[in-house]
């Protein structure tokens, strides 16, 4: 048995299989991101309280992106940043749940032939088309064929241990002790953090005639409770909602299990029921068995069976919780108890979970770079407001919105760098910079705010009064820098690239004014009108204020695609 074990055959083809069937899976899901992200953006948006839609946008973010574990820890993610409700969330997971069974139905088919084929066809694809839907075709070419090469070498690997009766005998154990087998598919699972790569471990052995049909249900049936451990992982330091959701998800999985296991016999029958071509295979098989002697399998197409077995428990266990969502949203919050604490200024949207799925951390980015903008124009606003009125009650709340402007600088641009590091398609790669330019520029408007409200401070502390001609230039120029602000973050908003012509008079009528409003403060010095010490806090502010209409111009440059 020790020798078996041992077996280098064994060990570097499992080893090496399960390496490639991983990679192949990776290179694939990243490739049907790619073609499908602005679909993916669109379903998500579609987004209701009604449980159905839920279920359904579940269902079809995990067939698009081939993983559930990235699909839950996206609406963990959601969840945390008060994108998604508790009970949205809940929706959404059971329809991940049927969603990453389509991927045990593609493996099922018997195309291991084609393996080699797709490598080749994906890999001259990928590194001489120029056309980039057809480079992220060959990616998805690549990793299927990657991950079929992958289950083939697995399947080789178990030869050895084919003619070993103590290797049977201890899978025979785990078809005869369902709980033990349940217990063994959830810890490789958690090992390895991929479910579809345990069924793939699964399927070598069921196919190779190592394990049992009941061995492989067992196995199966623990593969989905140790899928849930990757979302429980991803929510540890996140809000309660975020760690309701997480846990929603392992009691979904966990009840599931436990009631198919108590009628095991029955889900059997039914999954032999359905399978097609059943009937016909077993009397083939058995006058192949008369005919040359040769042994019966214990179950006619054990790779379809497998598959079925896996989507059949996914649906099952959908429809008898799809109408108790309420529950089990009541369940987890009782189990995780407490109030959330809310935090006046805090990252919102982005989450460092999605980034393995670009095209949401994307739109995450832009999210919070919105937001982050829509925070600028207020402390633009409330600048004015107090070079208006001299109140001082109003710094410490343009204090804290602008640490907020430059925490969300820091961390929006943390996280493009890192989004820029994964697998990304060429304009994600050119959206990526024009945010980057975006945020270093409300981030300098933010501060040229800062320069004008301790100049206001400094003129009230000096008892340097401006005239009153003075003051309403400041107002005006304040205005027109407010209103082109206002205008480009309306225009982010729409994500409209047609204000070239616009933003470039606006910036031009600010430049203007400044040059104007310079003139006519030297005139005002030459006769005496204004004083020489609130003169210089004057022309610091029209600086300052012609410098937010530069970095405002900037700012639509990027929006255009110019930046």
């Amino acid at each position: 048995m020790l020798d078996i074990l041992l077996n280098q055959t064994l060990i570097f083809g499992l080893f090496g299989g399960l390496g490639l069937f991983l990679f192949g899976m990776k290179i694939m899901s990243e490739g049907l991101q790619k073609v499908a992200g602005d679909k993916m953006r669109k379903i998500l948006s579609a987004l209701t309280a009604n449980r159905f839609i839920s279920t359904l946008v579940g269902l079809s973010v995990t067939a698009i992106i081939q993983s559930s574990s990235a699909t839950t820890v996206m609406v963990v993610g959601f969840v945390n940043a008060g994108l998604m409700s508790l009970y949205q969330a809940i929706g959404v997971v059971l329809g991940a749940n049927i969603g990453t069974t389509i991927t045990a139905q593609l493996i099922a088919f018997k195309i291991t032939a084609y393996a080699l084929p797709a490598i080749g066809a994906g890999a001259a694809l990928k590194l001489f088309s120029k056309n980039k839907k057809w480079v992220y075709t060959g990616e998805i070419l690549l990793g299927f064929g990657i991950l079929f090469f992958g289950l083939a070498t697995m399947k080789e690997a178990f030869d050895p241990v084919k003619t070993s009766t103590e290797f049977r005998d201890m899978f025979l154990l785990v078809g005869d002790h369902y709980l033990l087998g349940v217990l063994i598919g959830a810890v490789l699972t958690i090992i390895v953090q991929s479910s579809t790569a345990t069924l793939g471990i699964t399927l070598a052995l069921a196919t190779s005639g190592i394990i049992s049909f009941e061995a492989s249900v067992v196995l199966i049936l623990g593969e989905n409770i140790g899928t849930t451990i990757t979302a429980n992982l991803a929510a540890i330091g996140t809000n309660l909602a975020a760690r309701r959701t997480a846990l929603a998800h392992f009691l979904f999985n966990l009840i599931g299990v436990a009631y198919m296991v108590a009628f095991l016999p029955i889900f059997m029958n039914f999954v032999e029921m359905i399978t097609p071509g059943t009937a016909d295979f077993v009397v083939e098989t058995q006058k192949q068995a008369v005919n040359y002697g040769v042994s019966v399998g214990d179950k006619p197409f054990i790779a379809r069976h497998i598959a079925n077995t896996h989507t059949l428990f996914n649906i099952i266990n959908t429809l008898i919780f799809l109408p108790m969502i309420g529950i089990l949203a009541k369940l987890s919050t009782l189990l995780i108890r407490g109030k959330e604490i809310e935090m006046e200024y805090h990252l919102k949207y982005i989450d460092n979970r999605v980034l393995n799925t670009p095209p949401i951390a994307l739109g995450q980015a832009r999210a919070e770079t919105r937001r982050m903008a829509q925070m600028t124009v207020e402390m633009l606003e409330e600048t004015i407001e107090f070079l208006a009125d001299n109140n001082d009650k109003r710094i410490p709340a343009l204090d804290k919105k602008e640490e907020a402007v430059d925490l969300l600088q820091r961390e929006i641009t943390d996280f493009l760098v890192a989004l820029s590091q994964q697998s990304i398609s060429q304009e994600s790669s050119k959206d990526i910079a024009s945010l980057m330019h975006m945020v270093n520029d409300l981030e300098r408007v933010g501060d040229h705010c800062e320069n004008l409200w301790r100049l206001g401070l400094r003129r009230k502390g000096e008892k340097a009064p401006f005239s009153e001609i003075a003051t309403a230039e400041i107002q005006e120029m304040g205005e027109k820098c407010k209103a082109f602000l206002s205008f480009t973050v309306q225009a982010l908003e729409r994500q409209d690239k047609t204000i070239k012509e616009k933003a470039s008079f606006m910036e031009d009528e600010i430049d203007q004014l400044e040059e104007t409003f310079r003139n006519n403060h030297i005139a005002r010095l030459n006769t005496s009108e204004c004083a020489v010490d609130p003169g210089l806090i004057f022309v610091d502010m029209l600086h300052n204020f012609e410098k937010i209409g530069d970095h405002t111009f900037n700012v639509s440059r990027a929006i255009i695609g110019q930046r």
